[in-house]
């Protein structure tokens, strides 16, 4: 199967690092664990960023919310980043010709876009707004749209494992 990959990711795999990762009896299991305890902050932390867009928990002042759940938000961000480059490292060249993990960057660039959509266009707009003020349609929609993202990528997060 590494015949088929790139060369970068062969090199990547065959890399001391990468021997250690296999080698070591904790490592890899540690960065597994890691990594779905970061999807879990993560997740946690953008479900309640768009449940708020969506139209609910309207009791709470949006822009406090938004920023204390963007932090959260961030952390579960860098751990999945971390143990998901320990994850992919060990297993380069499978992992990169593996068509449910293409389609889970695909979508991760999906919602990194909607991300940035959310923080130009909307997020000004909705930071200052008062409890109970209803939301800009292009809030809801964003919020909407990125629990569906979300949800389609951690389902292929869960396809991998099977492939």
């Amino acid at each position: 199967m590494t015949d088929a990959a790139p060369a970068i990711f062969v090199a990547i795999e065959g890399s001391a690092f990468a021997a250690a990762i296999r080698q070591s009896p904790y490592i890899y299991m540690a960065a597994n664990v890691a990594h779905i305890l970061g999807l879990m902050v993560f997740f946690a932390a953008v479900a309640v960023m768009d449940l708020r867009l969506a139209g609910f928990f309207q009791a709470s002042w949006p822009g406090s919310l938004l920023r204390r759940a963007r932090l959260v938000a961030i952390l579960g961000f860098i751990a999945l980043a971390g143990s998901g480059a320990i994850l992919f490292v060990a297993e380069a060249s499978h992992v990169v010709l593996n068509e449910a993990f293409q389609f889970k960057l695909l979508l991760i660039l999906l919602a990194l876009l909607n991300i940035a959509w959310f923080e130009y266009a909307v997020a000004p707009k909705v930071h200052d707004l008062q409890p109970h003020t209803p939301l800009p349609a292009r809030a809801r929609l964003i919020g909407i749209t990125s629990i569906l993202l979300w949800l389609a990528v951690a389902a292929c997060g869960r396809l991998i494992a099977y492939f």
